[in-house]
Parts: C-alpha cells; structure tokens; sequence
C-alpha cells in the first residue's frame, strides 16, 4: 500500500512500543468527544414502559443513556425519569423482553412497549426458494446474524460462523491467506465426491469448482492448493448465513443437498433511512507458534553424537542462521469497507466498496482483494411488480509460495525452514544463495525469493429478478443469474536455484502461464401461493430452474531460459533455446460443461398454530447422468407439534416447546462430467489418442436418507432457550472410478457402490441471558455435537487413501476405507519400542488405532455490555478425534540428523534409545489425539458519546484479537489442521499434518462510523 496511514501506522506497529502516537491520538479523539457530550446540555425525559401484550406497566425495567453509563430503572408501575443529553438514544431492556433502542429527538417524554421475547420466534429465517420464521421451521435450520459472527480477519464467509453453529465442523487446509476450508455439516458423506456443502448466494446457487489453478508441482516444489473460491465475497457485505442442515430442509435442492446447505443473504437498503457507513481496521499477525529446532551449538553437539563430522564445512558452516526468522515474519493486514444505504416506499438501494490487503506470516504470501456491491429493489404499479438486481463484483491477487503439501525429501519453504543446518549462511561469500552442491539441497531463503507463484482472479455474480404479485396470495417470480470468472495463474523458477537440478532440464528456469474460464447461467421460475382458511393456513411454491455450468482452462509451459531473458519468466515466455533435442515449450487446454435441469415444490400446512406439516419434492436432471438415470427424485417430509399451544403444558414455565422430525432424500453429483460417456485421453509423446473412460448408461447421483427429530424450547419468557436435534444420515450409491475390465484398453469405467455410509449424531444449542440489568448485560450460548462416522456396508474391496509423504515413506497408504470402521480412520502398526541396536519394534500387522473425526465440538459465547462498553469471548474445542504427525514422521526425525539436518529438541528427547541411522516408519508413535481448547476469539468496543450535530450518527473503537490460546497436547503446531495433498487417486483424506502454513495470532484495531 503507498498511502500515507500505512506508512506512519503499520511502521509504528512493527515497531512495538513505537505506537505511542496512535494511542495519542486515539486517547484525545476520545477525549475530545466525551468532552463535547458532557458540555451539551442536559434535560429531563420521563415515560412508561408497558408490555405490549396486556399494556401493563413494568417495573425494573434498565433504561439507559446509549454510550455512557447514566441509567435508572422503572418504578412498580412502570415509570420512569432520566437526564439525557441532546442527540441521545435511549436504551430499554428487561429479562424475558427484547431490547429496544430509541432516539429522543427533541421528546421529553418517551413511552415504550416492550415485546416478549417468545415473539423473536417471529423473526424470519431465509429457506430454499423463500423464508419461513423461526416458529414455523419444522426442519433442521440455524440461522446467524450479524451480532453472532466470528470478527477480526475474515477472508471468507464460512469464517464468520466457524464454531458457532451445532452440527457444523470446519477444518482449515493451513493457515495462508484464503487458503481453502474443510466444511462438514453432520459428518462425511461420501467416498470419491465432494463432501462440502452447496452455496447458494441471494438465491443463486454456485459452482463449487475452484476458480483458479493452484501451483502446478512439475516443476518440483509440490503442488500448491488453490484459493478458498469464496474469496470473492466481501464478509461484510453480508446480513446473515442459514445453514440447512438435515435432509427435509435441504432436498429443496435435490441432487447438492447431501452435505447441507448454506444460504448468505447479503444486506439491503431500508425504507425510510439513509445510512452512510464507513469501517477501518488494521491487523498485526504472527505465528502461533514456531517448531523449537535446535540451536547451532546443540545442534553440533548432536551431529557429533549422530557420527557426523563436524570440523567438514558440509556440517559445520560457521554462521548462525534462524531459518525460521528468515522465512516467517509479522504480517500486517488492512480492510476498508464503505457503504451506502437507504430507500423510500418504492425503492430501496444499497451500494458498497471494500478493499483487503492481508498479508501472510510466511513472507511474500499475502492477498489483496477489491469488492463491489449493488442490491436494489423497485415497485411498481401499486406494487404489483417487483423489480431487484443483486450484483457483487472482485478482483484478487493472490500470491503464494512453495508450500505444497506432497513435496518429498527435497523440501518446501517450510519444512527446509525446519530442517536446514543453522550453521549455514543464507549467502555464500560471492554473493548468491549458499548451497551445499548438493543436488537436491535447498536453500529456503532462495526458495522464497526465486520461485515465484501468484493468481489474478476475477469474479462477477450478478442476477435480476421480476416478482408479479397477482393477487395478494399468489405471486410468481422470475430470477435469471450469470456467475463469471476469469482467472490468471503464474509460475516461474528462476534458472540456477538451488535444489532444481532433479526437476528441471538442465536447472536452466521454468515458467507456467495458466487460465481457467468459469461460467454458470441460471434461469428460475416459481410461483408462490398462500392462504388461511378458518384455523389452517398453507403456504405452498412451485418452480422450475435451469443451470449450465462450463469450465475452460488452457496452459503454456517453458523451460531452457536463456539467462539475459531477466525480470519475471512468465513475461518472457520467448527467451528460451529451443534449438536442437530442447523441447522448451508445452502447453494444453480443456472444458467441460453439463447442465442441471430442475422441477420442484413445497408445501408448508399448519393447523391451529399447533401442527405443522411440510412436503418438499424435487426432481433434477443432469447430463453427467447415465441415459437410464438422467432424473433423480428427492422427497423430503418434516412435522412439527407446537406442544406450549397445548392446554396442558404450563404456561408459566414454557414460553415455546416444539417438537420436530423429518425425513429425506438428498443426493451428490459433485464428480467429473462426462463420467458416464467414453473419453479419450492425449499421448502427446507418442504422437496417439486412447481411450481413457468405459461408458455407464447406468450411472446415478449418490443418495444420503437421512431422518431425525428434535426439540426447540425457550423458558423463563425466553431468557432460557434452545435446541436438541438427534440425526441419522445414510449414504448409498457411492461414485467410483474401477480400473476398466478386460479386455478394454480403456484406464476407468466409473459406477456406483452399494454401500452405507452413516452419521449420526445429537446436537445441543443453548442460549441463557443470565443479567440485563441497569449497567451490566450478560448473555451467553453454547452448541455441542457428537458425532459418529462408520462404513457399515462396501461392497468392493478396501480402498487406499492416506498418502504420506517424505523420504522413504512413497506409497505408504495408512487409511483404507473398510467396512464396520469410520471413513479415513488409521491403520497402522503399534509401536513398541527400539531393540538393542536402537531399530524400531512394530508389531506384525495395521490394525484400526482411531479416528479423524472427533466424536464431540463445541462452542460457548460469553456477550457483555456494559454502559459504552460491550465485549464478547469465543471458546471453541474437540475431543475424540486422532491426527496423525506426517511431519514428524518424514522431517523430525533421528534420521533426519543424521543425514546433517537440523531436528527439534523434542525429536531428541522423545526418541531416547533410537538409533541414529533408524529409518522412519508409520506407525502409533506419530498418531496423537488431535483434542484442543481454543481461545479463538475476544472483541472489545466503545461506541464514543456524541454530542448532538456531530459529524457521525454513530462512532464505534474496537480491539479484537484472534487464536489468542491453544490448549492441547499435540506436539505439532496445530491440531486442528489437514493435508488437502494427503489423497490417492482423488480419494480424499482428512486428519494428516504435513508441514502445514502455520496459524497466526492476529490483534486487529478498527474504528466504524456511521452517517
């Protein structure tokens, strides 16, 4: 960033204490305010607080003065009397009641009638194709907001409610900058398919494809994953997140609704107001924490004891070199969001503009993000026709480095970070990167600084929409949809780096240009109808929709660069040999598309305000589809009894009870098109084509039945609330690509398995407002899972997956998929101790040691105000679950010593008795409990008192710091992490740690103002 506040505020930053000037100067803006309020003018405001059922009065009800902490309370018949200053806002709020703010204006008497809290169960909760409230939901939905989402550095929407939702796990692939995320909403489905969940955007459902390339691995610094292709939505641009979660909420959707669904509704202007809002905030990053390798002088002491020689150059170096401080740094991130808000009676319009520059810990990492917003709404014809267009638009540049999780012995820049000699200097006295001569030595600082890898993304998600009110219970709607991206991915390593003389012909440079076009079109049409009729009421949609999806991608590959070519390879794809046998350049390019075609309907019927019905059916066609089995159905049924109606549950005890069950039928189609047909497959070598799929007419979408029941409950007139959900979900007809019988020369032939994958599991959500009181609230909520994954039917033969990586572990597989164990679950051998000569001991045979999954997470929310003040704490943990330590394994070694690399010293202390020339193997001794307690989340603000004419409606400070404490005993640097690397054959794997882009700490300072 070249503006001024970068410079003076983040040098500032970096220099610790040096940040004097800021709080200065945020200390007198503060000041200054409080000043001006307190020089207003005060005066008397008096009034009545009732309840809005029976108008009766309340007594001891909190009113306070919005922004400071002047406070009263009202007397036994509700009245009460407060000074205020000029522009103030008065604050109402009561145990059982929901809390009201008011401006007084000019007012001197201000009456209130608060609402019982049982009629937050009012509030509307967005469902497929339309909204039902929270009251009337007979499936498995949460709902999130604003208030309920996780703060500080956010690069994607699934961060905002990590944690906080019942039945929702995400696992990060590491710790970079928009790195991708492991969702999980009631366990993992299915075996070769997609097991994250369908993302549907104000109506839109999306491609779930990656937008851009990743780094390609041919060159030998391991393959690096590509980008979370949510990125390109601004967090905050959005109003709130639901999450469908069992089958009669989700099959709305059909053939994605296996994995659950979530649905982001982006904010809106609102009739009447005109808001102008404006949030800064910068973040200071760094590691959690760093692997503690030994120090040059122990490290020789060690070498020694290995048998090294440490008087050869080749051992002993002579410097005193903290790879890891070379490698990793402080990162600092800034986020501006502007937006601009309002509308009258017939249109309403909302725009907004946020920039992203976040840094990562690993240097040269780092991402930077533009967005755009446009939502209108216009009525016409007395509101007979409904116009709306929903468009966000970004740009990203994404830069990475060689982090690749399927690197082998020779190292990316974390593990040589970890394991190169600290007697080595960074440079060798001619000036270049210091090497050893060996071939595949390499030096990290040089791996950062001479390969180069970025992405340009952009992205578009834009759609209209027309609603025709025909009568005041029937409308119809039109919703059309375009989704486009275009992405650049760049790849070069300079001619002569170190350790690319394996990898790259004659180490003479490598640079890859490649492009990815993604588009999906959606046309949709549903028509609404609504009605009551004496005690019953039915609310019932119908619709039709259309989605294409088409993926093009195309590459160039140069070798042999000529080395006056200079600057970056990628811009000088021309300066290379290709004279004689050099083949310098490569290239090739591909699309795909398929088309879903959909028929669906709803009908929700509830009678008496008691019993609640609902019926969902959907049926998609797809081209992926063998011709037998283009259409799939999904049925859905869901029931609800609103028990607190009945005359026999006490009234003053419940203010609601229901209780819930449903039924469904969902399916997964995420898997390669064409699956169905024969393909062919390019041999560019050989100068032929062969045939590369069998066709299947018989090929079908996975299915997942899944039933279950639960109870929703709010106590105390709702100062006590929540939920208990039991599920059952069982996936059959599993997608797999066979080697292809014989005597077809084909590779593959894809079919479906006949098995049973089952979850299940029981949820807990509980909300408690334990004070709201004259200056201090305090409330509080919690939500636990407990879930158990198993293969109870397979019908083939075990499946491999579990790839480890690093010298001497090439194809070691240490999570078959087997029927009666969980899915990815490891098999090893025990391990059981060292023999007299320091070789490990293992037993003869793999067996089931454990799970990926844990078997419970939880989350607990601690939310305070007090006067000006608020706060809130996160604390979330697993239990249950295993992960294995592939770092460990293959890079902290004895072993690795004694081949001159450096170790940890908890790599000495634990392999005590081992010998030094013991080869690594898998088994228990690196598998540990991946069991964690998490700070992972504390707020701070102060809404600064205004005086009345001010500048600002409203001014807002806040501090908020992220992954402040990790409690477990893993030894590696987190637990909760996974190798997106660690598959075979695409199978997926989860629960592997292999020199992962560490976690950071992140503190963000921001400052919002509205106007």
């Amino acid at each position: 960033m070249n503006n001024h506040f970068y410079r003076w505020f983040c040098r500032s930053m970096r220099q610790g204490a040096a940040s004097n000037s800021l709080i200065k100067v945020v200390m007198m803006a503060v000041t200054m305010f409080v000043s001006m309020s307190m020089n207003a003018q005060d005066r008397t405001v008096t009034g009545k607080v009732t309840e809005s059922g029976d108008a009766s009065g309340l007594p001891g009800v909190s009113v306070a003065v919005k922004g400071t902490n002047r406070g009263t309370q009202t007397d036994v018949n509700g009245a009460y009397k407060i000074s205020v200053p000029s522009n103030a806002t008065l604050i109402f709020s009561f145990v059982g009641f929901t809390k009201q703010e008011i401006a007084v204006g000019s007012s001197t008497e201000v009456n209130v009638k608060l609402v019982s809290e049982t009629k937050a169960l009012d509030e509307v909760v967005v469902v497929g194709y339309g909204t039902t409230t929270k009251k009337d939901a007979t499936g498995g939905v949460v709902a999130l907001t604003a208030k309920d989402f996780n703060k500080g550095v956010i690069a994607s929407p699934e961060q905002l409610l990590q944690g906080r939702a019942a039945g929702v796990q995400m696992t990060p692939n590491s710790g970079e900058p928009g790195a991708g995320i492991n969702i999980r909403i009631r366990g993992t489905t299915s075996i070769r398919s997609g097991n994250g969940p369908l993302y549907v955007i104000d109506g839109i459902p999306l491609d779930g494809s990656s937008t851009t390339d990743g780094a390609d691995g041919s060159a030998g610094f391991g393959n690096v994953a590509a980008k979370n292709p949510l990125n390109f939505i601004n967090p905050n641009d959005i109003e709130n997140i639901s999450v469908l979660k069992d089958a009669s909420a989700a099959a709305i959707y059909g053939s994605r609704g296996a994995n659950g669904v979530v649905l982001i509704t982006t904010k809106k202007g609102k009739s009447g107001q005109s808001n102008l809002n404006f949030s800064a905030n910068t973040s200071i990053s760094s590691n959690y924490k760093n692997y503690d390798v030994m120090s040059p002088a122990d490290f020789l002491t060690n070498a020694k004891a290995a048998g090294l020689d440490i008087s050869s150059s080749l051992i002993n170096g002579g410097a005193n070199t903290d790879w890891q401080k070379e490698v990793y740094r402080t990162a600092v991130t800034q986020n501006y969001n502007l937006s601009y808000g309002g509308g009258n009676d017939n249109t309403n319009y909302f725009f907004s503009l946020g920039y992203n520059d976040q840094q990562g810990t690993v240097k040269g990492t780092e991402m930077n993000k533009l967005t755009a917003r446009v939502n209108a709404t216009h009525k016409l014809f007395d509101n007979k026709v409904v116009l709306a267009v929903a468009m966000t638009t970004s740009q990203i540049k994404d830069k990475s480095a060689a982090t690749g999780g399927d690197i082998g012995f020779e190292g990316n820049v974390i593990s040589r970070a970890i394991q190169t000699n600290p007697t080595f200097p960074i440079y060798a006295t001619d000036g270049s990167y210091f090497t050893t001569g060996t071939p595949s030595f390499r030096n990290p600082v040089s791996l950062l600084d001479q390969v180069q890898i970025g992405a340009n993304t952009a992205r578009t998600l834009i759609n209209f929409s027309a609603t025709w009110n025909i009568l005041s219970n029937l409308s119809y709607k039109a919703n059309v949809g375009l989704d486009n991206s275009t992405a650049v991915s760049r790849t070069s390593v300079e001619p002569g780096t170190p350790g690319f003389a394996n990898n790259i012909p004659g180490n003479q440079g490598y640079a890859r240009i490649s492009n990815r076009y993604i588009t999906t079109s959606t046309i949709e049409h549903t028509l609404n109808y609504k009605t009551t009729l004496g005690k019953s009421k039915v609310d019932a949609i119908a619709g039709f929709s259309y989605q294409k999806f088409e993926n093009q991608n195309n590459y160039v590959q140069a070798n042999y660069f000529i080395a006056a070519a200079g600057g970056e390879l990628t811009n000088n794809l021309s300066y290379v040999n290709n004279s004689g046998t050099n083949k310098a350049y490569s290239g090739g390019s591909g699309r795909s598309q398929y088309e879903l075609q959909s028929y669906f309907g709803r009908a929700n019927y509830t009678y008496n305000d008691k019993y609640l019905l609902t019926a969902t059916l959907r049926v998609d066609g797809s081209s992926k589809f063998g011709l037998n089995n283009k259409y799939g159905y999904f049925p859905s049924f869901g029931a609800a009894w609103r028990l607190s109606n009945e005359s026999f549950i006490p009234k003053e005890i419940f203010s609601d009870l229901k209780l819930r069950t449903g039924y469904g039928i969902t399916g997964n189609q995420e898997f390669p098109t064409n699956t169905s047909l024969a393909t062919y497959a390019p041999n560019a070598n050989a100068g032929s084509v062969s045939k590369e799929n069998v066709p299947n007419p018989d090929i079908k979408w996975e299915t997942t039945t899944a039933y279950g029941v639960g109870l929703d409950f709010s106590l105390l007139k709702g100062r006590l609330s929540g939920t208990v959900d039991y599920f059952n979900k069982s996936t059959d007809n599993l997608l797999f690509p066979f080697a292809a019988p014989q005597p077809d020369v084909a590779t593959t032939r894809w079919s479906n398995i006949p098995a049973d994958i089952r979850n299940t599991g029981v949820e807990f959500s509980l909300n408690y407002q334990i004070l709201a009181g004259k200056k201090l609230d305090w409330d509080i909520s919690v939500n636990t899972t407990f879930l158990k994954n198993n293969v109870s039917r397979l019908d083939v033969a075990t499946i491999q997956t579990g790839n480890l990586y690093g010298q001497g572990l090439s194809g070691v597989f240490i999570q078959p998929i087997t029927q009666g164990f969980p899915l990815y679950g490891f098999f090893l051998q025990d391990f059981l101790g060292y023999d007299s000569k320091g070789n490990t001991i293992l037993s003869a045979e793999k067996t089931y040691k454990g799970s990926p999954f844990p078997t419970n997470t939880w989350g607990l929310t601690n939310n305070f105000t007090y006067g000006a003040w608020n706060a809130s704490i996160f604390i979330n943990g697993q239990s249950g679950g295993y992960i294995y330590n592939n770092t460990a394994t293959a890079v902290l070694n004895r072993g690795s010593l004694k081949q001159g690399n450096n170790v940890t010293y908890q790599t000495i202390s634990s392999t005590t008795g081992q010998a030094y020339g013991d080869a690594p193997v898998a088994s228990t001794f690196y598998l540990e409990k991946s069991d964690f307690i998490r700070v992972s989340n504390v707020s701070i603000g102060y809404n600064v008192a205004l005086p009345a004419n001010s500048f600002a409606k409203s001014l807002n400070l806040s501090l908020t710091g992220q992954n402040l404490l990790l409690i477990s005993n893993y030894t590696g640097l987190d637990p909760e992490i996974s190798n997106p690397a660690a598959t075979r054959n695409g199978v997926p794997s989860l629960g592997i740690d292999y020199i992962a882009y560490p976690k950071a700490r992140t503190f963000t300072i921001g400052v919002s103002a509205n106007f």
